[in-house]
């Protein structure tokens, strides 16, 4: 069996063959398939991303399985990239370097349910997760918009903030990530087991630095959540809104967003359903707090047109309200004009909305607003994740220092190298447990461009450079 990256030269069949009794995937239509994720939603990345390809994939059905593949990999020295869902936007899952993907998803037993916790393994879908949940009275503390294909083992090693982080917190969080399992790569990979704190050591590291087989996380009490959408004459009024509900005493939202008019016409399932035109506040909350939530946006003069429970939205054809959010946003956009893009943008004051109205007059018509409030710290923060009609990396580049000169944080979202998107920095610490977990440096490696300056040291050397 040939090569399907075209950069790693060995005999595919005899590695396969290696790999029994695990199951293999060495169709290349089907092995391509899996060398993608939503690495597109980005021109950029979709240009340096999209001849990438693995040689081969494995799924493994057990913690053994997965050891033998590791194992497997370890002594013929390939490149190894985990995959699950595929639903990360920055090519997370992509094998740079060709080599074996080894796919979770049929590691996707919920392995406990308890109160205030649930434990499974890495590759069971988050909206079975919360499905096991809800026989018990509970949910997950927070979850992304792509709940329904991706994996809680994805989740933690490349997310950070979802639906219910503006109720809990990202996930980093103290509470919210209560232990994860995570084997080395080794002639015999060893398990590692990371509680409290410690889960930060292997939490949003793409991967680099072990395999999560197992993950133990927070679950709250679950409550009859209500879609609530309302509309507002122009952006300002609505973000004051958003910033009102999120931040007020005695409503308890697990979601709140604000959406730019022309976004909302990107959205044809809620055509007749709301008012055209017009901005849109998107929240879900209690029942018990619908009432406190009408005579807020009445009082920011604002109009509250669905309040919709699961009955009646299913009546009405009209998805979850989280469809509308975080980047589903985007992709509602993508589906029908692919010169769409995003950025992700940290507002420096959500309590200051002329300053949110001076910045939309400079960004242009080319930048349309979306905004969702989370809270960080137990402080209530809102973060842009716009759409933008790409025109070239020189405008996008010039988008970007406008944010910048309003006071706003960019996140770039058009890298696949850990260190300059969301961290902004090298994570040494992460580093250094790559060095003890993987020293040969087999795992996703090619999404650090950190990790190639600092592979010749020990983990304490590099465990050193952490900034404390």
């Amino acid at each position: 069996m040939n090569s399907i990256s075209g950069k790693v030269f060995i005999d595919w069949d005899a590695f396969a063959a290696r790999l029994s009794p695990v199951e293999v995937i060495d169709e290349p239509a089907l092995v391509k398939k899996r060398s993608r994720d939503f690495f597109w939603y980005s021109p950029i990345l979709n240009e340096a991303l999209k001849g990438c390809f693995g040689d081969l994939v494995a799924v493994p059905k057990t913690v053994e399985e997965m050891k033998h593949c590791l194992k497997v990999a370890h002594d013929a020295e390939v490149p190894i990239v985990l995959r699950g869902g595929g639903t990360g936007n920055y090519g997370q899952s992509v094998p740079v370097e060709g080599g074996l993907i080894v796919e979770t998803t049929s590691m996707n037993r919920i392995l406990a349910v308890g109160d205030g916790f649930v434990n499974t393994e890495a590759g069971a879908l988050m909206a079975d997760i919360n499905r096991a949940l809800k026989a018990t009275g509970q949910e997950m503390a927070m979850f992304p918009s792509t709940q329904d294909i991706a994996t809680i083992g994805g989740f933690v090693a490349g997310g950070s903030v979802g639906i219910g982080s503006l109720a809990t917190g990202a996930l980093r969080e103290p509470g919210n990530l209560i232990e994860i399992k995570a084997l080395s790569v080794e002639k015999q990979p060893q398990e590692h087991v990371f509680r409290g704190e410690d889960v930060l050591k292997v939490h949003h590291a793409w991967g680099l630095n072990g395999v999560i087989t197992e993950v133990t996380l927070r679950a709250v009490a679950s409550r009859d959540w209500i879609a609530c959408m309302a509309t507002f004459d122009d952006y300002r009024s609505a973000f004051g809104a958003g910033f009102a509900a999120a931040s007020a005493n005695g409503i308890a939202p697990k979601m709140v967003s604000v959406v730019d008019a022309r976004i909302v016409e990107y959205f044809p399932r809620l055509k007749g359903h709301l008012s055209e035109g017009r901005d849109l506040l998107a929240c879900y909350v209690p029942a018990e707090d619908v009432d406190s939530v009408r005579a807020l946006i009445a009082d920011q003069g604002g109009r509250l047109e669905l309040t919709l429970g699961d009955e009646d939205r299913e009546a009405a054809g009209i998805p979850h309200v989280f469809e509308f959010c975080f980047n589903h946003t985007t992709l509602q956009v993508l589906k029908s004009d692919r010169s769409a893009t995003y950025q992700q943008v940290n507002v420096p004051d959500p309590s200051d909305a002329d300053a949110l109205a001076d910045l939309r007059q400079d960004l242009g018509d080319d930048v349309w607003t979306h905004h969702e409030f989370i809270r960080l710290g137990g402080k209530v923060v809102a973060v842009d994740l716009p759409i933008i009609w790409y025109s070239g990396k020189e405008r996008l580049d010039a988008i970007n220092r406008t944010y910048e000169a309003h006071g706003c944080s960019v996140f770039d979202a058009h890298t696949n190298e850990v260190e300059r998107g969301g961290m902004h920095t090298a994570d040494y610490t992460h580093l250094a447990w790559k060095k003890r977990l993987d020293p040969k440096g087999l795992l996703n490696s090619a999404k650090s461009a950190a990790w190639h300056q600092v592979k010749h040291l020990t983990a304490d050397e590099i465990k050193a450079k952490a900034v404390t």
